[in-house]
């Protein structure tokens, strides 16, 4: 049996103008910013217009650790908006935007997949509203101010051998991880060792998507530390007289943008931090505006549970007073049997022992997320070379770790395919069962707290850190930092920093290589192994085969 691409999907998409999308939540048309007729942002007025509502309920979707044979994290978010919205809930989605860099390299892009999509499915994921342009720009105004200050006599007196911002692009481009800049001679600045993150590292994003309106957003972007004196004094963003600018270049990214899903019915796609070397959420003021003009908001985090499930409760929901009432956890037969130790090639033939195996992995984010005091639910989300009894084998062990697992078919059937899983989560978060609090107080010690998240959520045994991180950490509580969260970044293939340990391993250590002070954000990132803020394409990266076609039609992308 042949099935349809997910681009061919969405370009025969029978899409409702914007302005129908927005009536389903009460916002009007003069409260919708159009970009085309397909997508469009809401007005700050209209945000600030529904702040006394009540809250709808919040469904968080997570997943298992990412393996080569595919979760669908998003494509189940979408697929349980859908399904509430077809058992008559008033739902919708809040998912972030695709970066450009993985859309040509190797993770493709974040509107769903099969019959559980966002459109404009090419525009979402490419240039969409701009949105990461702006960061992009607002981060490379302060990077080139920075500069500038230097060159023209450096009043702040910022040593040059301390500057710490970086620079940013949205591509994966490991060339430019670490270089030298302003080369040729007295014209072009003073000499110095810089490098390249790629955009969604940067605490532009993370503020953004942290930020509850423009007010909040200037003061952010202001608190950056941007590089440190001889006498080891930082130097801030307002310092250098960049925040009013960049809030300028930010404006209009700040606003939510309005899509719809293939079922038409509304969501909400803005900010893309990545998981792994970010927080991993979409916007809070997405996030909040969803709950006040719906009675539940379907989100998701990046990557595994162990990164953006974590970072989402620890990080998203302390800064935003946000509190899930429960957590879908997405897991696939295909999955499990990697896990259990089967090659990729050889996921076709059913394999109950792997599958029985490979539930390690699950068992372990049940555990971790239950600490949250949230219920979780298990969605397998269904393939096509799925059998009965490998579903039930991960049914039966799910119910063993005191949860329940549903069957989802939303790829293949759209809302159809999700009635169930959706009827079940609208059951749960209606009980109002969850007692959430992240895992460790705003008072606990930085270095502590790295250890809960290594211990707790990777089962770690320990945290190795030399002298001069640790000297860090107590000099940022020292200067009033003490009461940040941690983000911690590592790769996103493993509970460990090792990325081909799969399953649910122990006894490991957690290296951390370096720390940085987000003081917009509000956090201080952990980078962890060897992960890399400046992502690499592939040998084979999928801007080979995307192109257009001779009816001018985008092709290859996924």
């Amino acid at each position: 049996m042949s099935y349809k691409s997910d681009i061919e999907i969405a370009r025969e998409a029978q899409k409702r103008p914007i302005q129908e999308i927005g009536e389903k939540l009460g916002i009007s048309h003069s409260d919708l910013v159009p970009y085309g007729h397909d997508k469009a942002k809401v007005s700050q007025s209209f945000i600030n217009s529904v702040q006394d509502r009540k809250d709808g309920k919040l469904i968080l979707v997570t997943a298992i650790n990412p393996t080569p044979a595919g979760e669908g994290k998003t494509t189940t978010t979408v697929g349980l908006g859908d399904g509430l919205n077809r058992i008559g809930k008033n739902a919708m989605v809040c998912i972030r935007e695709a970066s450009l860099g993985p859309n040509f390299g190797m993770k493709g892009g974040a509107a769903g997949g099969g019959y559980a999509q966002i459109v404009p499915m090419e525009d979402m994921n490419l240039h969409f509203t701009g949105d990461f342009h702006a960061i992009t720009s607002a981060h490379s105004l302060l990077s080139a101010m920075i500069d500038n200050h230097i060159y023209w006599g450096n009043d702040l007196d910022i040593d040059t051998r301390r500057v710490v911002w970086r620079r940013v692009v949205d591509m994966n481009d490991r060339a430019l991880r670490q270089i030298t800049a302003s080369l040729g001679g007295v014209a072009n600045g003073f000499p110095r060792e810089t490098g390249y993150d790629i955009t969604v590292a940067s605490e532009v994003m993370a503020i953004l998507c942290l930020a509850n309106n423009l007010e909040d957003l200037q003061q952010r972007l202001g608190d950056i530390i941007v590089a440190y004196r001889r006498d080891r004094t930082p130097v801030f963003c307002r310092d250098i007289e960049a925040d009013g600018a960049m809030t300028v270049l930010l404006k209009d990214a700040m606003q939510p943008n309005l899509v719809q899903t293939l079922e038409n019915n509304p969501a909400f796609v803005h900010g893309g931090p990545f998981a792994n070397i970010a927080h991993g959420c979409n916007s809070v003021i997405a996030t909040t505006t969803a709950l006040k003009v719906a009675d539940y908001v379907v989100t998701e985090a990046g990557f595994g549970a162990d990164l953006g499930a974590e970072k989402f409760m620890n990080i998203k929901c302390r800064k935003a007073g946000l509190a899930p009432s429960v957590v879908v956890l997405v897991a696939t037969v295909r999955a499990m049997k990697m896990n259990g130790g089967v090659a990729k090639a050889d996921l076709g033939g059913e394999n109950v022992d792997a599958v029985q195996s490979g539930c390690a992995n699950l068992g372990r984010h049940i555990e971790n997320l239950k600490s949250f005091g949230v219920p979780v639910v298990v969605a397998i989300n269904h393939f096509v070379t799925d059998t009965d009894a490998e579903v039930q084998a991960i049914k039966d062990f799910v119910v063993g770790q005191g949860s329940e697992a549903i069957l989802s078919r939303h790829w293949e059937l759209g809302s159809e395919g999700s009635a169930d899983l959706a009827t079940r989560v609208a059951e749960i978060a209606d009980a109002d069962m969850a007692n959430f609090a992240p895992i460790y107080p705003d008072d606990m010690p930085l270095f502590e707290k790295i250890e809960t998240v290594a211990k707790r959520i990777y089962r770690a045994d320990e945290v190795l850190a030399d002298a001069k991180i640790r000297k860090q950490l107590h000099e940022w509580e020292a200067q009033g930092y003490g009461n940040l969260p941690v983000c911690m970044a590592k790769t996103q293939y493993s509970f460990s920093t090792d990325p081909t340990l799969r399953g649910a391993p122990v006894g490991h250590s957690v290296p951390v290589r370096e720390v940085r002070l987000s003081a917009g954000a509000g956090f201080i990132v952990a980078v962890c192994g060897d992960i890399m803020t400046m992502p690499g394409l592939p040998r084979n990266p999928a801007a080979k085969t995307i192109r257009l076609n001779d009816e001018g039609e985008i092709e290859g992308l996924f």
